[in-house]
């Protein structure tokens, strides 16, 4: 069994990192997406390291950094599998939905010339994202998928692949259980949003890709399938998404 965690994030220094990785590879993870979204968090991609799995890497700019969009340096994609994380987030007052509007649809044009698949943070932003990846055809996964069955349906239909977190796991996450259930067995990934997010029964710790191995059973589990299962399905859907040219 091999599990691929689609989404962690580093921001320490890089012994941590080959350390953290190394203890995913000893889960039974083989195969990690590290990603970017900031200036440290893009560092954190370059950084990681480790001989014992296979390192995907995703660079980017993310919604955070819409109000300085004019300052952001360029990037070098050599050797990147994806562009991300980007996307829209209206969850906290006072976001600029214009500015990352802006910076969203700028990198999706940039994905486009790269040939290269996105990484898509979506919250409370469901019409808007919809409405730019209409307007912009793209390819790659909605991270961390937090919105409702239907909205889940709409992103299936526009072609992308729906990444589940360890929210999945959480009490009060009904709604991501729903739309787990929608997503086809070709369509589901699985991650960990490292260092945030961490599954039950590991609520309360930093969260790290050797976690997968929770979300992995849970889901499993609510899909009534088995992890042997599971595992394939994501990671076959993974390698399909990220090495597709």
């Amino acid at each position: 069994m091999t599990l691929f965690d689609t989404h962690c994030h580093y921001e320490c220094a890089p012994d941590e990192i080959t350390a953290s990785l190394s203890r995913a590879a000893e889960a039974g993870v083989g195969e990690v997406m590290v990603v970017g979204g900031s200036q440290t968090l893009n560092a954190g991609v370059f950084a990681a390291a480790c001989p014992a799995l296979k390192i995907y890497r995703a660079i980017g700019w993310d919604r955070d950094q819409a109000e300085n969009a004019a300052a952001l340096p360029a990037l070098d994609y050599t050797g990147i599998s994806a562009v991300g994380e980007i996307g829209l987030d209206f969850y906290y007052p006072g976001a600029s939905r214009e500015k990352q509007i802006s910076l969203f649809s700028s990198q999706l044009e940039l994905a486009r010339k790269l040939d290269l698949p996105v990484v898509i943070h979506t919250r409370e932003a469901d019409d808007d994202t919809l409405g730019v990846l209409k307007e912009i055809p793209s390819r790659g996964i909605i991270h961390c998928f937090t919105g409702s069955p239907g909205f889940c349906r709409k992103l299936l239909d526009l072609g992308f692949y729906i990444s589940i977190s360890g929210i999945v796991t959480f009490r009060a996450a009904d709604n991501v259980r729903e739309s787990a259930l929608v997503v086809p067995d070709d369509r589901l990934l699985i991650e960990t949003d490292a260092p945030f997010l961490a599954p039950v029964p590991m609520r309360g710790r930093e969260n790290e890709p050797a976690f997968i191995a929770h979300t992995a059973r849970f889901l499993a589990n609510l899909r009534k399938t088995s992890l042997d299962n599971l595992a394939e399905i994501t990671t076959g859907n993974a390698r399909k998404v990220l090495d597709a040219k």
